[in-house]
């Protein structure tokens, strides 16, 4: 492609990327860290919830958050290229399956392989319906989730619960495969041991980092360490190379990228087809951490995913961010973390009543009511209780995902012709 076409290409998106406000820096980002570290470790030593900094809740946290940040930088790909993928749910589906028929024959890595290419061919239907057909693209995802868990369902019923079959004698059944080869991990010698010492002092803030630090070293499997790689490649890609611009030119604006000589057509199937593989290695992941393929494994992580792309404003920084939070808040619900969401309460009154604050000076009075009310009753519900109901722990990595859009709406700003309709052409 000529020199005039990535010059133009670039123009067009550094404006557009100025119309979305002001560009949070990096190091406004490690500022807004810090601040974070330094509210969590005084949460910890204020409540006494030591799990909330805890090497085991941020293990767990890094293993939830992967499944759900593949996901959300499926979307990304989909998305910057001007595809709406709410079927990154179904696509997670059919990776999950996917991973669990090859998983027990040939291994963790197959299996992941298997998930990719499963997820790959659910992005291909997407593709095929909403890019060659014109189909609208919400009501060909909603599709896709529709037909994939049927599809599972069927299939796993015809594979791992068929009476006599090699996969019913090795365990399988109708809503589960059998059970596969453990993917391997790794920790790093010396250093997890002396973290989880320190972890275990209790000393304001360095014991947090050190048991934050510990939970991302220790027992890591090496599909994490893909994902992470796939995050890094994926900004080099789209961001820093010539094909990334072309990509995300036909999200902005596929007619004038058409005009400057771009198969739109093309990089459209090309971003689909990649975001259903990473959504499938997504449910993969999820299929290799429990040893097999059950039914309703995903548990609405494709969905959760999309919320990290949309919170994460289109952007694979933001996505991981994003992911992380829910990853913990998912943390949460699988370690049964009642006291620990107890004290969550508290800072998420701390939150509101700086949230009032801003309000106020920003000439908002009701918003800054409002949220200081909230802020009042979370800390009265703090006081006068101990734990909170299951039910909400559940919930919470949902009620997460409803504040974080809720909060991050006003800075978002999506690609200008994601979703909309675009034939060959039609600039002419």
């Amino acid at each position: 492609m000529s020199t005039t076409f990535t010059a133009a290409v670039s123009n067009a998106l550094s404006g557009n990327n100025k119309s979305g406000g002001r560009r949070v820096t990096t190091p406004v980002v490690l500022l807004g860290i810090a601040a974070a570290l330094l509210l969590i470790s005084a949460l910890r030593a204020v409540t006494g919830a030591n799990d909330l900094t805890s090497s085991g809740q941020f293990g767990g946290a890094l293993a939830a958050a992967v499944p759900i940040g593949l996901a959300g930088l499926g979307g990304l790909w989909a998305e910057r290229a001007g595809v709406v993928n709410i079927g990154l749910e179904g696509m997670m589906m059919l990776g999950t399956f996917c991973a669990g028929w090859m998983g027990w024959q040939h291994g963790p890595w197959i299996a992941a392989l298997a998930g990719v290419l499963g997820g790959a061919l659910g992005g291909l239907v997407h593709a095929v319906a909403t890019v060659t057909f014109g189909a609208d693209h919400i009501i060909s995802g909603v599709a896709i989730n529709i037909l994939a868990l049927g599809v599972t369902q069927y299939l796993a019923k015809m594979t791992f619960g068929a009476e006599g079959s090699a996969a019913q004698r090795a365990g399988g059944n109708d809503k589960q495969s059998p059970v596969m080869a453990n993917m391997p991990d790794f920790s790093i010698p010396g250093l997890s041991d002396w973290l989880n010492s320190v972890e275990k002092h209790h000393w304001f803030l360095v014991s947090d980092l050190a048991g934050i630090a510990d939970g991302l070293v220790t027992d890591v499997s090496w599909l994490t360490i893909v994902a992470v790689l796939l995050f890094v490649g994926t900004f080099f890609v789209l961001w820093r190379s010539g094909f990334g611009l072309r990509l995300r030119s036909c999200g902005e604006s596929p007619v004038a990228a058409e005009s400057l000589g771009v198969n739109v057509y093309t990089y459209k199937y090309v971003a689909v087809i990649v975001s259903g593989a990473l959504a499938g290695l997504g449910g993969a992941f999820l299929a290799i951490g429990t040893h097999m393929y059950s039914d309703g494994q995903t548990g609405g992580r494709g969905y959760i995913g999309l919320a990290t792309m949309i919170s994460g404003n289109w952007r694979p920084g933001g996505v991981a961010m994003s992911a992380g939070l829910f990853g913990f808040m998912d943390s949460l619900q699988l370690r049964s973390g009642g006291s620990t969401v107890h004290a969550l309460l508290l800072l998420l009154a701390v939150l509101l009543v700086g949230l009032a604050a801003w309000r106020f000076k920003m000439g908002k009075p009701r918003v800054a009511i409002v949220s200081g009310a909230l802020a009042a009753a979370l800390v009265l519900w703090y006081v006068l209780t101990k734990t909170v109901p299951g039910e909400f722990v559940d919930a919470t990595p949902y009620v997460a995902t409803l504040l974080v859009l809720s909060f991050s709406a006003q800075r978002l700003r999506m690609p200008k012709a994601n979703g909309k309709p675009y034939r060959k052409g039609q600039g002419k």
